[in-house]
Parts: structure tokens; C-alpha cells; sequence
């Protein structure tokens, strides 16, 4: 939607009227992250060459995780420092709820180069959230997956995966095991 379209819709203070069961929806669908809210230990393992005919070869973190609301947990970000024998890790992931859709967009920032990468997008059922999305690896189309799973109210797993091949196949080539401190 473009700004102009979003000033617009502002300026004049009309909404369309919510159902409640919507709102409900809406309500529930925003506070999907909730429960990640604080500060957590990271430990990270990052493969150094995903989607290639290299030998697999992981490289090991270990750091913090904080999250943060934002705008009435409407959104959220994760600031993410971890570092290991290869080197450091500093992040944002910016996090978006729309509850038009009932989804969330997740776009992570690489702050070595300020870039942001293309979103990916999903939503959570029960305890495991799926997100999906479009990339480049290396100037070729890639999709990815994104996979939460909280394994308690202190630990949840992160799980990265690309595929070149349309989704059919999936090589994971980031994992992060995050207990609550």
C-alpha cells in the first residue's frame, strides 16, 4: 500500500468497523510473539556455504538475543550479538504484524553492511511458526524457510533453510538454541 493511500485513509478517520471475532483473531495473532519478549542466550550454528558442492562446514556462536516491543506489540525486533572463532554476528530482525492478512513479516538487517533482506512471511500454530519467503544466494532465485519452535516457556530453536529447487528440498544452514536468562 503507498503512503499516499496510507495518508489518505488517516486524514479522513473513516475505518471500516472490525467484527469482533476479527478483532479477536487480530488480537490473538498479534501477541504470537509474546512469549519471546527478554533476554536469552544464543547458541549458533551457521553453515558456511549453503547450497553449494562444498563440504558442509559449520561455524559455531554463541552470544544474546534481546527483544523488544514495539507499538503495542504490534511489532517487535530481536537484537542479536553472537561471536565464535570465525568472527561476529550483529543483527536486527524487524519483526511486523498485518492484521489484515494475519500474518507477520520478518525482515532481518546484517548491520556489517546495513542491508535488509527480502521478509519472509507466515505465521505460528501451537508452538511452531512457519515463515516463508524469496532470495538471492549468490545471484541465483532461492526460497526460504524460517522455522520457530518454542520447546518451552525458557528455550526455543531457529532454524534457516534455503532451496534452489522451487521448495522441493531444503538444506538448513542456521540454527539457534536460545534459553531465557
Amino acid at each position: 500500500m503507498s503512503l499516499l493511500a496510507l495518508t489518505a485513509g488517516a486524514a479522513s478517520g473513516e475505518a471500516a468497523p472490525i467484527p469482533s471475532t476479527t478483532r479477536e483473531a487480530v488480537a490473538e495473532g498479534q501477541r504470537s510473539f509474546d512469549w519471546e519478549i527478554g533476554t536469552w542466550r544464543s547458541q549458533v550454528r551457521v553453515l558456511a556455504n549453503p547450497l553449494s558442492d562444498a563440504p558442509d562446514e559449520w561455524l559455531d556462536f554463541a552470544g544474546t538475543s534481546v527483544v523488544r516491543p514495539l507499538m503495542d506489540r504490534r511489532a517487535n525486533v530481536v537484537e542479536f550479538e553472537v561471536q565464535g572463532p570465525t568472527g561476529r554476528i550483529d543483527a536486527l530482525n524487524m519483526r511486523l504484524y498485518e492484521p489484515q492478512n494475519d500474518r507477520w513479516s520478518l525482515t532481518f538487517v546484517n548491520m556489517r553492511d546495513g542491508l535488509l533482506t527480502p521478509a519472509v512471511y507466515g505465521g505460528f500454530d501451537g508452538r511452531v511458526g512457519e515463515f516463508y519467503g524469496e532470495d538471492q544466494l549468490d545471484g541465483r532465485p532461492i526460497k526460504v524457510r524460517f522455522l520457530v519452535t518454542r520447546l518451552g516457556p525458557d528455550k526455543a530453536r531457529f532454524e534457516q533453510a534455503f532451496s534452489d529447487d522451487g521448495g522441493q528440498t531444503w538444506e538448513t544452514n542456521w540454527i539457534v538454541v536460545d534459553k531465557r536468562i
